[in-house]
């Protein structure tokens, strides 16, 4: 499988006899695997079902899942759930007392969830059972759907993060090729500051002073961040060239590209370097943003 945003929407429409129902899937963001069901009173046998095909074909998102049902024939008896309704009218008559809240309205009531109940004039289990193969049949469909549009997305979204990875190269490229990190530059720069203290105190010691420069010449490389950040860009580009669920690993990244790139800032000292690195971290902080939207 290629690479796979978490955004993404479905629409399936379906009959089976007298019954007519369209499937609705939405996909966002989400550090795993959300599920969220909207079912028609009585139909959550459905749910174990529904769960687990999700989970066969999507490894992040949050996902909202509603089932509208219509029915050509009339429908079976509506009823009110007395014991249930009794229930939340005595947590009212409490919640009220206290002058906090106002009396619950009766389409309020009505409307949440277990109180209106319709009782479906389906009694064979035969029946019953092909309804639901029909509507999970449907709902399979709609899934195969939503995983091609995340797909599409995700095509956009590898095209989006070769790009930040060429970008990222090249800076490194640039940052390597600046004349004030090679080591002769480096040492006349310590060697002009150490001469500098010796003139403005005499008293300090020069063959310390120097020992200190050398460690600061030391510190000063950034050899060892550019070569981390290209072989993050090659992990990288090994991941989007790669199949199944890379986000994760991709988000990982992004924070190395980023750690990567505050040090070479914090080791400048030259301005052109700090300029390179304060573009590294423009760059990084949109692949940052982008990598989120990656399954």
């Amino acid at each position: 499988m290629a690479l796979a945003s978490m955004t993404g929407f479905a629409r399936v429409e379906g009959t089976y006899g007298e019954y007519q129902w369209h499937w609705e899937i939405r996909s966002v963001n989400g550090r795993g695997l959300d599920v969220r069901l909207r079912l028609p009173q009585g139909y959550d046998r459905l749910e174990p079902s529904l769960r687990e095909m999700s989970k066969k074909h999507l490894a992040r998102g949050s996902l909202t899942i509603a089932l509208q049902m219509q029915r050509t024939q009339p429908t079976g008896a509506v009823r009110v759930n007395q014991d249930a309704l009794a229930a939340i009218l005595a947590a009212c008559d409490t919640l009220t007392a206290t002058g906090k809240i106002d009396a619950p309205r009766a389409d309020g009531l009505l409307a949440m969830k277990g109180i209106v109940e319709v009782d479906e004039d389906i009694t064979d289990e035969e029946t019953r059972a092909a309804l639901d193969a029909a509507l999970l049949n449907s709902f399979d469909d709609a899934l195969a759907r939503l995983v091609e549009m995340r797909l599409s997305e995700g095509a956009h979204l590898a095209a989006v993060l070769e790009a930040r990875m060429s970008e990222i190269e090249a800076l490194s490229k640039e940052a390597n090729a600046n004349p004030s990190r090679t080591p002769e530059a480096i040492g006349k720069r310590l060697g002009e500051q150490v001469a500098q203290l010796l003139e403005a105190a005499p008293a300090l010691d020069g063959q310390r002073l120097h020992q200190e420069a050398v460690l600061l010449a030391t510190k000063a490389d950034i050899r060892e961040e550019l070569d981390r950040l290209n072989a993050h860009v090659e992990g990288t580009r090994t991941l989007l060239s790669g199949s199944g669920a890379v986000g994760r690993k991709l988000e990982f990244l992004s924070q190395e590209f980023n750690r990567e790139a505050n040090t070479i800032c914090s080791k400048s000292n030259d301005v052109a370097l700090t300029r390179i690195g304060l573009e590294l971290k423009s760059v990084v902080d949109q692949l940052r943003e982008q990598v989120q939207n990656v399954e």
